[in-house]
């Protein structure tokens, strides 16, 4: 068994040390080691986590149709126009049918699929809340390892409760198109308070002032409304993607983050915030494993019981753990 466990930390480093070189076969495998979630792949994530810590993680997130693929694509030509390398992480929703990615992202991406600097994973939520894969912040790892200067994450799309990308990323985008009534979105969703950055895509549309006048007015409010004063003013970016406009005021937004980040010292905190989730979740997920596997027949058994009304949910959960433990 040790032996075996060796072998296995032994290739997870050779694995390891290519992806550093930037060999991008080495790269997709070692992806798909991460998006397994097997006791396989924890030698390999155990060797890769050695060596993050370089890459900018920059959150693309804003309620469907608003223009967030589009927003990752012209922000990745900026960004390599000004030689920097760039590591995409585009979340789809699941297929219904196959349990995978639908690659929507990823066709309207394709322009930039023969750059060397850009490296484009598509994954898919099968099943996950928040925003993200269960595997996206293993897949960042891979890309910050590999040597890409930016990674962005466009998630699948904000509903009430994906806010995840906050707890993901250095910097988060949120993205609101004139006329789809984001603005009251982005109150209902949280996503006003865990922008770093508002932008303003399709900023051609006769309704973009508006939108960017009611995102200013409700900043203004919920600065107020808290009590908070940060030396972080978040600023609403008007872009059209058509035109090209606002791109660079857009980049220049988020170096000038990356830099507050640094010097104030938010930066460290925002790092272990990441980490705490990421533990967390791996701690949920060991937990459920382990009941399901190790559990079955007191769950099916407490299952019974709640379907037939004898226990509530909350009790029979407290039950499952006790047996757990016991």
């Amino acid at each position: 068994m040790a032996e075996h466990f060796a072998e296995a930390v032994a290739d997870a480093a050779a694995l390891v040390a290519e992806v550093r070189q930037g060999r991008r076969k080495s790269i997709a495998r070692l992806m798909s080691i991460a998006e397994s979630i097997t006791a396989g792949s924890k030698p390999a994530m155990a060797e890769v986590h050695r060596h993050t810590g370089r890459a900018h993680i920059i959150g693309l997130t804003g309620v469907p149709g608003s223009g967030k693929s589009t927003m990752c694509r012209v922000l990745t030509q900026r960004f390599r126009a000004m030689g920097r390398t760039v590591g995409i992480v585009a979340v789809d929703p699941s297929s219904p049918f196959s349990g995978g990615a639908i690659l929507g992202d990823r066709i309207r991406m394709l322009d930039l699929a023969g750059d060397p600097g850009v490296f484009i994973r598509s994954m898919a939520t099968r099943g996950a809340l928040g925003g993200l894969a269960r595997a996206t912040l293993d897949v960042v790892d891979v890309l910050d390892v590999a040597g890409f200067d930016v990674v962005l994450i466009e998630t699948v799309g904000v509903g009430q409760d994906e806010v995840d990308i906050v707890q993901a990323a250095h910097t988060v985008i949120v993205v609101s198109a004139p006329g789809l009534g984001d603005e009251i979105q982005a109150i209902k969703a949280g996503v006003l308070e865990i922008a770093d950055i508002h932008v303003i895509s399709k900023c051609d549309r006769p309704e973009a002032n508006d939108t960017a006048a009611n995102l200013r007015a409700m900043l203004r409010l919920g600065t107020l409304a808290r009590g908070i004063l940060s030396a972080w003013k978040v600023p609403v970016v008007a872009t059209s993607a058509q035109r090209r406009e606002g791109i660079e005021a857009l980049v220049e937004a988020v170096d000038q983050h990356q830099q507050y980040l640094l010097q104030s010292g938010e930066h460290a905190i925002r790092h272990r915030r990441i980490i705490e989730m990421r533990i967390l979740k791996a701690a949920e997920d060991i937990v459920r494993d382990r009941l399901l596997r190790e559990n079955r027949p007191q769950l099916d058994a407490l299952l019974d019981a709640a379907a037939s009304g004898t226990i509530d949910p909350y009790t029979a959960a407290r039950r499952l753990l006790q047996a757990e433990e016991g």
